[in-house]
């Protein structure tokens, strides 16, 4: 293990702090990030998403991909997770909390718009760096691909009724320029540039060629999440106290949604390179989808755009640490006899 990975959570915190003090000091310059986007997708991170993204991609083996299929455990348990009880904890906490334990500490038409970002961001499961966490956890390449095409498949059809649904909102409309954009750069293009890689490379070579470009990758994450905070900068120093409001329950409903899955995962005798990918599909979101409808719905400087950016601040940091216990936990699976599923 390297140096970048072995002090990587040292490096993101670096990164945090180095993004804040450049948003706060050179605000034009992200101002001029912040328009690069299509679709609400901001380009400059799709590239690094991308670049973190394609050496798992490079591991994919689509003759193995076939075999998955015999497998499913795994994947009803990303759809269970993602679908029938992530959206509807993450809702419930929005309202004890909003409705309950801060009432007194945000107004009530304020709380309501933070509770509809939360569902939001409950109702969209991650499609593109969920890759990285996989990798992280040296997840099955191929399962982890399925894992995430079946959900962007449901989300489809999904994720507009049961945003209606919760949020009350008779007519959601979905951007589906972002969904689709979205899917095509985290999904598609990595996906065709890792087996024409496979191709040139060959089997054997995808090994070594993938340790050399993994430094690119910890540097992709470590720029991501220097952007993000950069171009969150204001909106960290002028709304601190609202912010950690909204992250409580946020942070809760993560390691909760992470710890049930978990828990499954080891009941039902999962491979870890399987579980890993599908704990962290069901605990991390499609930030960019949730915060496009919410800025689409609410305005751009709505409660419920602010709750989705505390979302994605959120993400990152809370991500690692569960990258770090899942791989500190790898011995309680066993990969062998039952355990194949």
């Amino acid at each position: 293990m390297g140096i970048f990975e072995r002090y990587l959570s040292v490096w993101v915190g670096l990164a945090i702090i180095a993004g804040i003090g450049l948003g706060l000091g050179l605000p034009d310059v992200f101002q001029w990030v912040a328009v690069l986007e299509v679709a609400n997708v901001n380009l400059p991170i799709a590239v690094l998403i991308w670049l973190m993204i394609y050496p798992m991609m490079t591991q994919i083996d689509f003759t193995a991909v076939r075999d998955v299929s015999r497998q499913p455990q795994g994947l009803i348990l990303t759809l269970v997770i993602n679908w029938l009880i992530k959206p509807f904890t993450m809702a419930m906490l929005g309202w004890l909390f909003f409705n309950g334990i801060f009432a007194d500490l945000v107004d009530p038409s304020t709380a309501q718009e933070y509770i509809a970002g939360m569902i939001l961001l409950g109702v969209a499961p991650c499609t593109a760096m969920v890759f990285v966490w996989s990798q992280m956890t040296k997840g099955d390449a191929n399962y982890t691909l399925l894992q995430v095409s079946v959900n962007d498949l449901i989300m489809i059809f999904a994720f507009a009724p049961i945003a209606a649904f919760l949020l009350g909102v008779s007519d959601i409309e979905v951007p589906w320029d972002t969904l689709l954009i979205s899917v095509v750069l985290y999904v598609l293009l990595p996906l065709v540039a890792g087996v024409m890689t496979r191709k040139l490379i060959g089997a054997e070579g995808i090994g070594a060629f993938s340790d050399k470009i993994k430094p690119f990758s910890i540097m992709g994450l470590l720029l991501t999440v220097l952007i993000l905070f950069g171009l969150q900068a204001p909106r960290i120093i002028d709304n601190p106290f609202d912010m950690l409001l909204i992250a409580i329950p946020l942070l809760i409903q993560t390691y909760g949604i992470f710890a049930i899955t978990y828990f499954i995962a080891l009941k039902i005798k999962l491979r870890h390179a399987v579980a890993a990918p599908a704990c962290m599909i069901g605990t991390s979101n499609f930030f960019e989808l949730a915060v496009a409808v919410a800025i689409a719905l609410f305005g751009l400087n709505s409660g419920a755009a602010l709750a989705t950016v505390v979302g994605v601040l959120v993400e990152v940091p809370v991500m690692l640490s569960l990258v770090a216990f899942t791989n500190r936990t790898r011995h309680w699976f066993s990969d062998t006899g039952s355990n194949q599923a």
